[in-house]
C-alpha cells in the first residue's frame, strides 16, 4: 500500500461516557500496529480526552487531530414543519467539529465550553446562533454521519431541513466543510448516502470517508450493545432503543480502503485534512494570577515584585512567631532567619512566590473570619516561609523538618500545599476565592468514576434481564476492599465458587464475559472532592470547561493528572471534621465562661498523654482504632515526639517496627545505629528509620549529598529504577569513603535506606496531624462533655458512633439524656453536666425542623402541648415530623406518656393549622379570646408496651438510648448467667474464651468466605453498647431462621483477641422467649381498684408456666391483701406492659 491511503477522523473513546468502549492506550496500539500517521479522536460532547490524547499520540509518534462531536440545536432557527407537515425529528443534531489551529483549539474549547456552561442537565448542545465565522475559525467541520445533524432528518423524510442545515453549514465553514460518509452496513447510510453525495457534487463540496469506531472488533459489538443499554436505562431485549452493529470497530486502513473503492476521493480527503491540521494541543508551564505586579508586567517583574512581597510578609511573620514562641529546644533565632533567607531564595529562584502568597491570602482570610484551618498537611509543614505566613502553624525546625522534602531546589516540580479547613465552612473560604479573582478564573477539577467489577456486573445482569438475587449472590462473590479493588478477572483466579458459577451457568458466563470487557471504562463526570484550579485569566481561553448539573461552578474538561499540564496549579481545599469537632467544643467550653485557646495548650500535659497510654483513644483524631489503642498502651507515649512516630509507623510496612520502637523506648531493646554518626538523626526514633526525612538526612550526614540530592535519592529508592538506583549506590559509595565507612557497610546502610524510602513517612505530615490529635485528646481529657457533645454533633448520621460515644461518656459517669423540645438544642449540647441530644440529631427531623422548634421556644420552654401547638409553624413542620420526635422522646417532659403525645399530633397539627390561618386572615386580635381554647389530650388510649416502645425509640434514634428491649429480661438474664457485653469485653481482655450474651440483632450482612461457603456477620445491641457475632455455615444451617433482625436472643460464643479488636464467633443461640420457658415466671399485679380485675383477666390466657397474684391496696397503702390466680399462665413482658397501661394499675412487677 503506498501513502497512508485512510486515515481515522471521528474515533470514539472511553472519553465518549458510556459509549466509547475504547481506552485511549488501546486506540493508539491499534493505529500504531496499523502503522497509522495519523489519528482523529472525536468524542461525543466532549474535550475530556484532548491533552492526553495529544501528549501519548505524539510519543509513539502518531499525529493527533483533534475534534469532538457536538450537538448543534438547529430547532429554533429552522421550520419545524416538514414538507409532508409533520414535527422535524432533530435526533442526535451533532456534527464533528476538528481543530486545525491554535486559534481553532481555542475557539472548539471555548464552543465546548460554552454548550456546557449554558446546556442543561450536564448535556453539551451548542445553539446555531453561536456560530459564527469568527467564533468558527481555524476549524474543520464534518456532517456527523448516520446519527448526525444531516443524515437523521433525511432518514426521517425531513429532506428540507437537512439541505439547510447543509446551506448553512457550507456557508459558516466555506472550504474546510466536509460531507462525512459512512459505510457500517446499515439501511439508513445506504438510503441517505445517494442524497448527500448528490449534494456534495451540485455544491461543489468535499467528501470525506469515515469509520465511527466505539469498540476493538466485531467481537465486542455485543459488550458495546449492552454498554448502551446500561446508557439508556433498558434492556437488550428492547427493540426501541439506540443500536449499532458489529461493523463499528476499529477498521485498518486496508479495510477502509477496500469499502470505499468506488469513491477514492472520499478516502483523499482523510489525507488531505490530516495535512491542514497544523496543530495539537500542548503542555505549558504553570500560570498563576499576579498577585503583586501590574497586569502589563513582564514574567521577571512579575517574581521579583511577589519575591519582595512574600519576603516582607515571612519576615514580619518569623518575628511574631518568635515573639510568641521563641525558638525550638536547641534551636538560636539566627538559624530561623538563615533558613527563611535559604527558602525564601529558593522560591524566589523557582518563581514560586505569588503561589505562596496566594495560599497565604486565603489562610490568612479564613482565620480572620474565625474559620478553623488545619496546622499543615504534607510536607509543607516543612517550610518555615509557610510557617511564617501562617500557612502552616508548625515549627519545622522545632521538629526537624525538612524544606526540601516540599520544594526540591535541585528538581523542578509545583509547591503543593493541600489545606484542612472546617468542613462546615469551607465552601465560604471556595466563595472567597471566587470573589478575589473572579468566577472565569477559578474551577473546580473533573474525575471519571469508572464501571468496577460489583458494579458492570450488576449493570449488565439488568440489561440481561437476569434475577435480581442471581446477580445479587454473583456480585457478593467479589471481595469489597476499596483500599484493594478486586478485578473480575481476579475473582475468577481466586474465587473458586465464582468460577464454577461461570462454568455451570451459560447466561452467569455471559454475564461475566460482557463485564469484564466493559469493567474499567468511565461512567459517568463529577468533581474532585477538594482541588481548585486559580488562572490568571478566563479559564476557557486555557482549556475545556465542564459543568457538574450539580454545581453552578464550572469544573476542568482535564482530569487532576492532566490539569496541571495543562498549565493549572492545583490547590487543595480539604474539609476536616476533625477541626470542626474542636471548634464546636471550645464554643461549648467558652459556654462555661472558660475561654480556651486550644492552639495554646500545653504541650507536655501529662494527663493527655496518660489517655493515650491508656488507650482512651475512641474518637481522638488519627488514634481510635483497636489495634493503635493496644499500641498506644504498650508503648506509653509521654512526648509529642511518640505521637508523631506511632502516626508514621502505624500503616502496612512500618508498623511491624512497632514492637522494636515500643522496646527500645523502654529499655526492654538495645538502641543501635547503621553507624554512629547516624545517631543524631535517628535517636528520636530509637535507632528506627520511621521518616522520610530521615533517609535524606542520612544521605546528607553519611554521603555528603545536599539535601536536594538526598530528595532525589529518596524519589529514586520509591521508584526502584534499577539503572537509577545503581548509579545512585555508586555515587553514595564515593561520598560514603571520605566519613571513614567501608564500601560494604555503604552498601547496607544504602540498602536499608532503600527498604525505608519505600515506606518510610512523610514527618511533615505526621507531625502536624499528631498535633491535632493532641489537641482533641487535651479536650476529651480536660473537657469530656464538650469533646462527647461535639464528637456526636459531627457523626450524628452515623449511629454506630453515637452509640460507642454514648457508652464511653457512660463509662466516664457521663449521662446522655433523650432529646427534649424544651431542653434540646439543634445540635448535641452540654447543660448541667448532662449531653442532651441533638434534636437534629433524631432520624428523618433535620436540621430546619430543629432550628425552627428552638427559634420559636427561644427562652421561654413549653408548657404543654398545647403551648407547643400554638407557637410552631405548620409549614416549618410536619405530622410525620412530629411523631418521629415523640418516638424518639422529645415530647416526655410535656406529656409523660408517648402512646398519648403519638395520638395527639393531628390535633397538634390542626391547631397550629387553624391559628395560622387566623392569623393570615388578620382575625386574630378581632375574634380570639384572651385565653386560648384548652388543648386537651386523647383518652382511652392503649397503651405502649416496654418493647413497643424500644422499638419506636430504636427507630427514631437509631439505638437504644432511655430503654432497651432486653430491659425487661433482667431477672432472666441472671438466672441464666448471661453477661452484659461490656463486661463480657473485659473478661475477654483477662482471658476469658467463651460466654453466653444477649442481644437485640440491629442488622444481618449474608456473604461469602473466599472459600465461596456462607458466612454471617450479625449486628447485635444489649443495655452496655453494640457487638458482631460471625456466624459459619453449620451454624448458619442450624440457627439462621432465628436470627434475624429485630429478634432478641441468647447466643453462646466463642472469642479470640485480635489487634484490631474482640472477634465473637457464634457457637449457639436460641429465641429469648425459648429460653424463658424453662423458668418460672411470677407476674404481681398491684391495684387500688378491685374493678380493675375483670380488664386484667382479659389479658390473661391460661397455659405457660407462669403465676399471677393480685395485690389489692387499701387505705393509702396501710393495707394489702394479696389474691393468687390458681392454676398457670402464659406471662411475659409484653403481657406485663400491656397490664401496667390499664387504668387502675399503680404497678406490675414481673419475675
Amino acid at each position: 500500500m503506498r501513502g497512508p491511503g485512510f486515515i481515522h477522523l471521528h474515533v470514539h473513546s472511553a472519553f465518549s461516557l458510556l459509549e466509547g468502549a475504547l481506552q485511549l492506550e488501546n486506540i493508539l496500539k491499534l493505529a500504531a500496529a496499523d502503522a497509522q500517521p495519523a489519528l482523529g479522536i472525536a468524542d461525543t460532547g466532549n474535550l475530556f480526552g484532548a491533552l492526553e490524547f495529544s501528549e501519548k499520540a505524539t510519543k509513539k509518534g502518531i499525529q493527533p487531530l483533534i475534534g469532538v462531536e457536538l450537538a448543534i440545536d438547529f430547532a429554533a432557527a429552522e421550520e419545524r414543519v416538514s414538507e409532508r407537515g409533520h414535527v422535524a425529528w432533530s435526533g442526535k443534531s451533532s456534527v464533528v467539529m476538528m481543530a486545525q489551529s491554535e486559534e481553532g483549539f481555542a475557539n472548539l474549547s471555548r464552543l465546548v465550553s460554552r454548550a456546557y456552561m449554558e446546556g442543561e442537565n450536564g448535556l453539551a448542545r451548542a445553539h446555531l446562533d453561536w456560530l459564527t465565522p469568527d467564533a468558527l475559525s481555524g476549524m474543520i467541520c464534518l456532517s456527523g454521519g448516520p446519527e448526525g445533524a444531516i443524515d437523521m432528518p433525511f432518514a426521517h423524510g425531513q429532506d428540507g431541513n437537512a439541505i439547510r442545515r447543509l446551506d448553512r453549514l457550507a456557508d459558516l465553514f466555506g472550504d474546510r466543510f466536509y460531507i462525512e460518509l459512512q459505510r457500517h452496513g446499515r439501511a439508513q447510510e445506504a438510503s441517505v448516502e445517494p442524497r448527500l453525495v448528490d449534494y456534495a457534487y451540485r455544491k461543489g463540496i468535499p467528501i470525506v470517508a469515515t469509520n465511527e469506531p466505539y469498540f476493538k472488533t466485531a467481537k465486542e459489538y455485543e459488550a458495546h450493545d449492552a454498554l448502551l443499554a446500561i446508557a439508556g436505562s433498558s434492556v437488550l431485549v428492547q427493540t426501541e432503543r439506540r443500536k449499532l452493529n458489529d461493523q463499528y470497530y476499529f477498521k485498518t486502513r486496508a479495510e477502509m480502503i477496500e469499502l470505499f473503492s468506488d469513491l477514492p476521493e472520499a478516502l483523499d480527503s482523510t489525507i488531505e485534512i490530516a495535512k491542514r491540521v497544523a496543530f495539537r494541543p500542548r503542555t505549558r508551564g504553570p500560570i498563576l494570577p499576579k498577585f503583586a505586579a501590574g497586569s502589563h508586567a513582564t514574567e521577571d517583574e512579575v517574581v521579583a515584585a511577589e519575591a519582595a512581597a512574600l519576603r516582607e510578609i515571612s519576615v514580619k511573620g518569623l518575628d511574631a512567631r518568635l515573639a510568641a514562641h521563641g525558638p525550638g529546644p536547641g534551636k538560636t533565632e539566627e538559624e530561623y532567619r538563615e533558613r527563611l533567607d535559604f527558602e525564601l531564595n529558593v522560591i524566589e529562584k523557582m518563581k514560586f512566590p505569588g503561589y505562596f502568597l496566594i495560599v497565604a491570602d486565603f489562610i490568612q482570610w479564613s482565620k480572620a473570619q474565625g474559620i478553623p484551618v488545619g496546622p499543615g498537611r504534607g510536607s509543607g509543614a516543612g517550610s518555615l516561609v509557610a510557617y511564617s505566613t501562617t500557612i502552616t502553624d508548625l515549627d519545622p525546625l522545632r521538629y526537624n523538618l525538612l524544606f526540601e522534602r516540599f520544594l526540591n531546589p535541585e528538581r523542578v516540580s509545583m509547591p503543593d500545599f493541600d489545606i484542612d479547613f472546617c468542613q462546615d465552612r469551607r465552601e465560604e473560604v471556595i466563595e472567597y476565592v471566587v470573589q478575589k479573582y473572579g468566577a472565569q478564573q477559578v474551577a473546580q477539577i473533573i474525575t471519571f468514576g469508572t464501571l468496577q467489577a460489583r458494579a458492570v456486573l450488576r449493570d449488565v445482569g439488568r440489561v440481561l434481564q437476569m434475577p435480581y438475587g442471581q446477580v445479587d449472590r454473583i456480585c457478593k462473590l467479589v471481595p469489597a476492599n476499596p483500599a484493594d479493588p478486586w478485578s473480575i478477572e481476579r475473582t475468577m483466579a481466586e474465587v473458586p465458587q465464582f468460577k464454577q458459577m461461570t462454568e455451570d451457568d451459560e447466561t452467569v458466563a455471559q454475564l461475566v464475559e460482557i463485564a469484564k470487557s466493559l469493567e474499567g471504562l468511565f461512567r459517568h463526570a463529577s468533581t474532585h472532592a477538594a482541588g481548585i484550579v486559580i488562572g490568571d485569566r478566563p479559564l476557557q481561553e486555557l482549556l475545556p470547561l465542564y459543568r457538574d448539573p450539580r454545581s453552578e461552578m464550572p469544573v476542568t474538561q482535564y482530569n487532576l493528572k492532566w490539569v496541571e499540564p495543562a498549565g493549572l496549579v492545583k490547590f487543595d481545599f480539604l474539609g476536616l471534621k476533625t477541626l470542626t469537632t474542636i471548634q464546636y467544643a471550645v464554643r461549648m467550653v467558652a459556654q462555661r465562661g472558660i475561654e480556651l485557646d486550644i492552639d495554646a495548650i500545653p504541650i507536655d500535659d501529662a494527663a493527655t498523654y496518660n489517655l493515650y497510654a491508656r488507650g482512651d483513644t475512641y474518637g481522638i483524631f488519627q488514634f481510635e482504632s483497636a489495634g493503635m489503642r493496644r499500641a498506644l498502651m504498650d508503648l506509653k507515649p509521654d512526648r509529642i515526639e511518640d505521637l508523631i512516630a506511632m502516626n508514621a509507623l502505624y500503616r502496612p510496612g512500618p508498623m511491624d517496627n512497632i514492637p522494636s520502637f515500643i522496646d527500645r523506648k523502654h529499655g526492654r531493646e538495645e538502641v543501635e545505629y547503621p553507624h554512629p554518626k547516624l545517631s543524631q538523626v535517628l535517636d528520636e526514633t530509637y535507632g528506627i528509620i520511621v521518616y522520610q526525612e530521615q533517609v535524606m538526612q542520612i544521605a546528607q550526614l553519611l554521603s555528603g549529598y545536599s539535601l536536594g540530592e538526598a530528595d532525589m535519592l529518596r524519589r529514586a529508592m520509591g521508584k526502584k529504577i534499577k539503572a537509577e538506583m545503581d548509579n545512585q549506590r555508586i555515587r553514595f559509595r564515593e561520598g560514603s569513603g571520605p566519613q571513614g565507612v567501608s564500601e560494604a557497610l555503604a552498601d547496607q546502610i544504602f540498602d536499608l535506606l532503600a527498604k525505608f524510602a519505600n515506606y518510610g513517612f512523610n514527618k511533615s505530615h505526621a507531625a502536624a496531624y499528631a498535633w491535632v490529635s493532641y489537641q482533641t485528646a487535651y479536650l476529651k481529657q480536660h473537657y469530656p462533655h464538650e469533646f462527647y457533645a461535639a464528637s456526636m454533633t459531627l457523626d450524628m448520621a452515623q449511629t454506630d458512633k453515637l452509640s460507642d460515644f454514648r457508652r464511653e461518656a457512660g463509662k466516664k459517669g457521663i449521662e446522655v439524656v433523650a432529646p427534649c423540645v424544651n431542653a434540646s438544642e439543634v445540635v448535641f449540647s452540654v447543660k448541667n453536666d448532662r449531653i442532651h441530644y441533638g434534636l437534629s440529631a433524631v432520624k428523618g427531623v433535620g436540621r430546619a425542623v430543629a432550628e425552627h422548634i428552638v427559634e420559636v421556644r427561644g427562652n421561654e420552654p413549653f408548657k404543654d402541648l398545647g403551648d407547643f401547638a400554638r407557637r410552631v409553624d405548620p409549614k416549618a413542620i410536619n405530622k410525620r415530623t412530629l411523631e418521629t420526635l415523640v418516638n424518639a422522646g422529645a415530647f416526655d417532659a410535656l406529656v409523660p406518656r408517648r402512646e398519648v403525645a403519638f395520638a395527639a399530633m393531628d390535633q397538634v397539627m390542626g391547631t397550629a393549622q387553624a391559628l395560622t390561618t387566623e392569623r393570615n386572615e388578620g382575625q386574630w386580635n378581632m375574634f380570639a379570646s384572651s385565653e386560648p381554647e384548652p388543648f386537651r389530650l386523647p383518652t382511652g388510649v392503649p397503651a405502649w408496651n416496654s418493647t413497643e416502645r424500644a422499638d419506636r425509640e430504636l427507630s427514631a434514634i437509631g439505638f437504644h438510648l432511655s430503654a432497651h428491649p432486653l430491659d425487661a429480661y433482667a431477672d432472666l438474664f441472671e438466672r441464666l448467667r448471661v453477661q452484659r457485653w461490656g463486661d463480657f469485653e473485659r473478661a475477654v481482655k483477662d482471658g476469658a474464651s467463651a460466654g453466653r450474651l444477649a442481644g437485640t440483632i440491629a442488622s444481618r450482612n449474608d456473604r461469602r468466605t473466599r472459600k465461596g461457603t456462607p458466612m454471617m456477620i450479625l449486628s447485635l445491641s444489649d443495655q452496655s453498647g453494640t457487638f458482631e457475632v460471625i456466624a459459619f455455615s453449620e451454624q448458619i444451617t442450624q440457627f439462621g431462621s432465628i436470627l434475624q433482625p429485630g429478634n432478641s436472643v441468647i447466643l453462646e460464643v466463642g472469642a479470640q483477641e485480635r489487634a484490631e479488636g474482640i472477634s465473637l464467633m457464634l457457637n449457639g443461640a436460641k429465641p429469648i422467649e425459648g429460653a424463658a420457658e424453662s423458668i418460672d415466671r411470677q407476674l404481681t399485679i398491684f391495684t387500688a381498684d378491685a374493678k380493675a380485675l375483670g380488664p386484667v383477666s382479659a389479658q390473661l390466657k391460661r397455659g405457660g408456666n407462669g403465676t399471677v397474684s393480685f395485690v389489692v391496696i387499701r387505705d393509702a397503702g396501710a393495707k394489702e391483701y394479696e389474691i393468687a390466680l390458681p392454676g398457670k399462665y402464659a406471662v411475659s413482658a409484653e403481657v406485663a406492659g400491656g397490664i401496667k397501661a390499664l387504668d387502675g394499675i399503680t404497678d406490675v412487677r414481673f419475675n
